[in-house]
């Protein structure tokens, strides 16, 4: 199988055009911006190349639009399309990308993650340098997890209270 990957450009705390994994695996990824169509940009890939299948890292930063754009390379191309990234923001709130990814998708797969109880983490908190939880500020700060925490929702709240 022959895959072509998109990552976003926004995020850049490995290298740009890289997706990384935190064990260390890598690969090569086209890079995506809320201007690019995407529909586009993989109906010329698939003019000069095999494509059996996209996959799309940090999907969550996805506009509304792209998320259609990827509808249609489904639905015209028959092409399956793969997207992973998070949910939710630190402040529990949906990203852009995610809310219309669960709105449209054809099938949903959660990995869980666990929090630091042995509950399912469902919430991430975004902690300053010292490792406080921050409740205020811009949707997007990319970062690893020197800055988020995957946490249940119990401790999240817990966190924000101090």
């Amino acid at each position: 199988m022959e895959p072509v990957i998109f990552t976003a450009a926004i995020d850049d705390r490995y290298e740009i055009g890289k997706v990384t994994s935190r064990i260390g695996l890598e690969a090569p990824a086209h890079v995506y911006k809320a201007s690019s169509n995407l529909f586009e940009v993989i109906s010329r890939l698939k003019e000069s190349q095999k494509l059996d299948c996209v996959m799309v890292d940090e999907c969550q930063f996805l506009t509304k639009e792209q998320v259609h754009q990827l509808t249609e390379v489904v639905d015209v191309f028959n092409i399956p399309v793969l997207c992973y990234g998070l949910r939710t923001d630190f402040r529990g709130e949906l990203f852009e990308g995610a809310q219309y990814l669960l709105a449209w998708a054809d099938k949903l797969v959660e990995l869980k993650t666990v929090c630091h109880c042995g509950r399912k983490a469902n919430m991430v908190l975004r902690t300053d340098e010292h490792g406080t939880a921050i409740a205020d500020g811009d949707q997007v700060q990319i970062g690893g997890n020197e800055r988020y925490v995957s946490v249940c929702r119990k401790h999240y709240k817990e966190a924000l209270k101090q």
